[in-house]
Order: structure tokens, then C-alpha cells, then sequence
């Protein structure tokens, strides 16, 4: 993830109301109202949520009139997404290790 950034996109979507928020994003960008009327939180709650997201580079927004308006950031979840695949990758690679191994450990003799 990007140097500035000062929260981690995990940590940031370890709450429950923020993946809620995230998923809503993920339909369309929308202000802090929007957001607050499909919650079951306050507006002044909904933007403490956004500022952690933004914070964690997973959000955007830019000005509408008198209102901010939200998306999602293409970049940072990219980047949690770029994770992900390297969590996965090594996932694989650790099971096929295993898999190519004997049942008493040891390699077969196929391995290079």
C-alpha cells in the first residue's frame, strides 16, 4: 500500500460498519446522508467511519455543491487486492509442497 497512508485497509475493514460501508460504496458513490439513512448510525458516526477509510486510502470524495460525495478508491483496493493474491499465491504453493511430499515427509523423487 502507498507510503501515505496512515491506517492499514485491513485494519480499516476489520469493523462491520465499515465493510458495510465499503459494500455500499462498491453499488455507487454517495454522501455521508445516503450512507447514514441505509445504516443504523448517526451521519456524524457515518463520516468518524469514512475519515478511517479514507485514512486507509480505501475511499475518495470529492466536492458536490455542499455536500462530499464518496467512492471507492480503485488504487487502495487494488492494493489489498494485490495482498490478497500473494496471500493466496503462497497458499498454493505451500499445498502443493505438501501434496508432492510421501506420506512419511519426505520428497519424491521427482522433485527437482
Amino acid at each position: 500500500m502507498a507510503a501515505h497512508q496512515e491506517r492499514d485497509g485491513w485494519e480499516a475493514l476489520g469493523d462491520p460498519t465499515r465493510r458495510a460501508i465499503v459494500a455500499s460504496l462498491a453499488e455507487r458513490p454517495q454522501a455521508v446522508g445516503e450512507l447514514a439513512d441505509a445504516l443504523p448510525i448517526s451521519r456524524p458516526a457515518v463520516s468518524q467511519h469514512l475519515k478511517v477509510l479514507k485514512d486507509a486510502g480505501l475511499v475518495i470524495d470529492r466536492a458536490a455543491g455542499t455536500r462530499r460525495v464518496y467512492r471507492l478508491s480503485p488504487e487502495g483496493l487494488g492494493a489489498l487486492r494485490d495482498q490478497l493474491d500473494a496471500f493466496w499465491r503462497r497458499a498454493l504453493e505451500g499445498y502443493q509442497g505438501s501434496v508432492e511430499q510421501e506420506p512419511d515427509g519426505h520428497p519424491t523423487l521427482e522433485d527437482p
